[in-house]
């Protein structure tokens, strides 16, 4: 009998690697302990399963390296690897796809925006480019679809980590912080996963210049292809390199000089200044600020575009048109008062101190009532507190797990005014309808209530949507009963 691939998780990419591989007439076996499959996990990491019948091991995200049937199938030689590099070796496999233009973005925040602006400016040029990977739709199908000339590739740190062969035209990393290091065993192990992105990259490899961290991994890089270069006889791949900034950039680098977007890398363009920032609306507050985060994401954007041959004016053109999607700096109502306004922004995608940090710092000293909290997933938040305290006027904190934020803000910040929102009340009144109104109580004229948690959803929501829809469901309803 022939060898089966056995495909661990029966989420939307666990599905759709399992309809991609039984169409090409392999043998699948499944494991999932929540949807029907052939073997339960535990079935599947204890000593009586057989790994001498697999081929491969195609694992969702999900599972740490040190998840039983992992180690079980390390110990017996048989690969496990990711949807992505499933995906990878099938596009390859397929003459009629092996021209595809691959371009993947990762980093610890900024993934699904910079993926979504890539993505649009690739379908402005014309391309037939489609947004897959963590953004949500599966890469196993998309890596053979003869419809689709490029795709644009979120991946994720629990992606690449099972991901070893994956050589993209144009690769980008949009920042690192601490983030999901309980899974990766440290930060050394999660940038390393990260860094995965560079190997082999063909056109671009783009960096965020302002991030040490992913500059030293885009230099190394750097050095590993001109080492290769040098000692190879054979012609190997010469990306340009090329940083983003917020700052006035480098030679090498694209970023903003006296209001303008300016192009100093090695890519060709008409002009040196492209374009003013002021032109990106979607990007700014309502007095035209700039948000930083997401002007950030639209240079790596743009240089993952350029890298990849878009002409200048379509990849501008397509960024100022573009608009984030939901629950990333999304106003969802306004209360008008006679002295001025409130705003309800749901950045319920903040779901880690560094987003949460980017969001706060988008706005006015003193005008902000933050909802914070939720799943703290072990971390603390001393930083986050000393940099953005001086953008806070209250904190409503929600959550099961709220001690870490309220130690953070009672040591570093303890003359911010903070509501509790009790969890064990959530079968009174919904947890946000009571957040809201707490901020609705503290918030003036002219200030803003954010919602930009820091923490994860999974203990009191069903995802960041979800927490994202209820407040603004519940900031709606607010507004609209009190109408002055």
């Amino acid at each position: 009998m022939e060898k089966a691939y056995l495909i661990v998780g029966l989420g939307v990419s666990g599905n759709s690697a399992k309809n991609v591989l039984e169409s090409r007439g392999e043998r699948v076996l499944t494991a999932d302990d929540n949807k029907p499959a052939d073997y339960r996990i535990d079935e599947i990491s204890n000593e009586s399963f057989n790994y001498a019948d697999i081929q491969a091991v195609i694992t969702s995200p999900g599972f740490k390296p040190t998840t039983g049937f992992i180690l079980k199938a390390t110990q017996a030689g048989v690969p496990v690897i990711s949807d992505v590099e499933l995906a990878w070796k099938l596009h390859n496999e397929n003459e009629l796809t092996r021209s595809q233009v691959w371009i993947g973005i990762t980093g610890t925040n900024g993934k699904t925006t910079t993926t979504e602006m890539t993505n649009s400016i690739m379908q402005a040029a014309g391309r037939h480019s489609q947004a897959v990977g963590n953004i949500g739709n599966p890469i196993s199908q998309a890596g053979i679809d003869t419809a689709l000339d490029t795709l644009t590739v979120e991946l994720s740190s629990f992606q690449m980590h099972y991901t070893n062969s994956l050589e993209l035209d144009c690769a980008a990393i949009t920042n690192l912080a601490d983030d999901h290091l309980d899974w990766h065993g440290g930060f050394d192990n999660y940038a390393a996963d990260k860094a995965k992105v560079y190997n082999r990259a063909k056109k671009a490899v783009v960096y965020n210049a302002d991030d040490e961290r992913v500059t030293r991994l885009a230099m190394k890089a750097k050095e590993k292809v001109e080492s290769e270069e040098a000692g190879e006889a054979e012609e190997v791949n010469k990306p340009v390199f090329i940083g983003f900034t917020l700052r006035n950039p480098a030679v090498g680098e694209i970023g903003v000089d006296n209001g303008w977007i300016v192009n100093r890398s090695e890519l060709p363009t008409l002009q040196e200044r492209l374009a003013p920032i002021t032109s990106f609306t979607h990007l700014t507050e309502p007095d035209g600020t700039i948000y930083p985060h997401l002007l950030a994401d639209a240079l790596c954007a743009l240089s993952l575009s350029l890298g990849a041959g878009i002409d200048t004016h379509v990849a501008i053109s397509a960024l100022q048109e573009f608009a984030p999607s939901g629950h990333r700096i999304e106003t969802v109502a306004t209360w008008h008062t006679s002295n001025g306004s409130v705003r309800f922004v749901d950045d319920s995608k903040a779901t880690n101190s560094h987003a949460a940090a980017a969001s706060l710092s988008s706005f006015a000293d003193k005008s902000v009532v933050w909802i914070a909290g939720g799943l703290a997933k072990g971390s603390e938040f001393s930083d986050l507190i000393k940099t953005q305290k001086s953008k806070i006027r209250a904190a409503v904190i929600i959550g099961v797990d709220q001690q870490p934020m309220i130690d953070a803000l009672k040591d570093y910040a303890p003359e911010i005014p903070v509501v509790l929102i009790d969890p064990e009340t959530a079968e009174t009144k919904p947890i946000m309808k009571q957040a809201v109104e707490a901020c609705a109580r503290l918030a003036q004229a002219g200030n803003v209530v954010l919602m930009a948690p820091a923490c994860a959803s999974m203990d009191q929501f069903v995802s960041y949507a979800d927490r994202g829809n209820q407040f603004a469901q519940y900031a709606q309803e607010w507004v609209n009963t009190h109408v002055e």
